[in-house]
């Protein structure tokens, strides 16, 4: 477990004190049973997904996004909200929460542990007030969860054979989806078939291509052959492979080399790949054009591709992730007045173009100032005496009803009778 120096040894230490394990616990977190084989044949856990191309982008691609999003902690106004900067958690969430981790790598790592095994702990460190001084990520294989008798939960972690009790003041617990509301389960355990032939499609082809991308073949020989095996390694030892395509075979004693095509349900596994790919990312419901697949991407709809991704994918991994920091981290007065939340409207932006059009659409109608603008584009604002947080509305805009009084006011009458009469 990572100490965090100084005055904090005491209370890791204490922390970690065995106390006197809850009788008659009735519910744990087990569910290894889902991992093991698969009907491809092939063993598939969170570590061997990985190696996987499709579940190291998707992950990838999750985590890194969530992590470099802003995460600041606001205070209840009259007016909506406002940065609290003087909380403590501030400081802990936006910049380090750790002093070995900067918040990016311990949201990365939240996220990896929530994509893979359904759940993420962290261990919260708290001075003697009670405070949060620090958060540091636990092994979700290590960690399981229990309700005591008295229906309390704790959890129990695995470190170095020696088993450690938390209670629940003293875990940050992230669930992802689950069957009873108290754990995740994992994506990966929940659709390991489909991973698994994404893992046998992938091994059978880097063995073709170890044949040299070529399929097998018979030997014939006119006589009776005394010792086949021989020949056949003999064959392979020279002909097998990659490093020996291309080489000119020599056949003795009239012996021929036939060839066997490839079987049309072998053929096919590089389109067997593609619609593997595409299911990985089915499971973390991510754009295949975000991990290299462009086939169906066109310029007039990935922006829109994107946005679906912010709005559907991103947004309740972010939610999930607010509320139970908001649960567990602020005491029962400070959530009355304490929020974290993230800041995705960079996310939403469109191209400069169309950003420009809005940004212009707000401000002739009074709902943007040019200072609003100025902040969601990151630039410096306009002081208040040259306009900067004025709202206006074009002037120009006038009642239907009010059209033939402002003509005969401008017009001097009786040039323009015509167009009063409309009046």
């Amino acid at each position: 477990m990572p100490i965090s120096g100084g005055d904090n040894i005491n209370i890791i230490s204490k922390l970690f004190k065995s106390r006197a394990e809850p009788k008659n616990s009735f519910f744990g977190n087990t569910y290894s049973f889902f991992f093991g084989n698969t009907t491809s044949g092939k063993t598939v856990n969170e570590r061997t997904a990985m190696q996987t191309t499709a579940v190291y982008a998707c992950v990838r691609i999750l985590a890194e996004t969530i992590a470099s999003l802003p995460l600041h902690t606001y205070r209840y106004t009259e007016g909506g909200k406002q940065k609290a900067r003087e909380h403590p958690l501030y400081n802990l969430l936006s910049n380090a929460p750790n002093p070995e981790m900067t918040s990016f790598v311990f949201r990365e790592t939240l996220m990896g542990h929530l994509l893979l095994w359904g759940n993420s702990y962290s261990q919260i460190i708290r001075d003697g007030r009670g405070k949060v001084i620090a958060l540091y990520p636990l092994l979700p294989d290590k960690m399981t969860v229990n309700r005591s008798e008295k229906g309390e939960i704790y959890y129990l972690y695995n470190k170095e054979g020696k088993e450690y009790i938390l209670t629940k003041d003293e875990v940050l617990h992230i669930p992802g989806l689950g069957f009873d509301g108290l754990i995740g389960y994992s994506p990966i355990a929940m659709a390991k078939n489909a991973i698994g032939m994404a893992i046998a499609t992938e091994e059978y082809g880097a063995k073709f291509f170890a044949n040299g991308a070529n399929p097998g073949g018979v030997l014939e020989h006119p006589g009776v052959v005394k010792d086949p095996q021989r020949i056949r390694d003999s064959w392979n030892a020279v002909y097998q492979g990659t490093s020996n395509a291309h080489r000119i075979a020599v056949l003795e004693e009239g012996m021929k080399f036939q060839s066997i095509g490839i079987p049309p349900e072998q053929a096919q596994f590089l389109e067997t790949r593609k619609f593997q790919t595409e299911e990985i990312c089915r499971i973390f419901r991510i754009p295949p054009h975000l991990i290299g697949d462009l086939e169906r991407a066109t310029f007039s709809n990935i922006e829109h591709q994107s946005i679906s991704f912010v709005v559907h994918t991103i947004r309740p991994w972010l939610v999930r992730i607010e509320q139970s920091i908001n649960k567990s981290l602020f005491s029962e007065s400070e959530k009355k007045e304490y929020f974290v939340s993230f800041v995705v409207e960079g996310l939403l932006r469109g191209d400069y173009e169309s950003r420009m059009r809005g940004y212009s659409i707000g401000i002739q109608n009074g709902f943007m100032s040019p200072n609003d603008v100025r902040s969601l584009e990151n630039m410096n604002p306009i002081p208040d005496e040259e306009g900067g947080n004025t709202y206006m509305v074009n002037g120009n805009m006038l009642k239907l009803k009010d059209v033939g009084a402002y003509v005969k006011e401008n017009s001097g009458g009786e040039d323009n009778k015509e167009i009063l009469e409309l009046d």
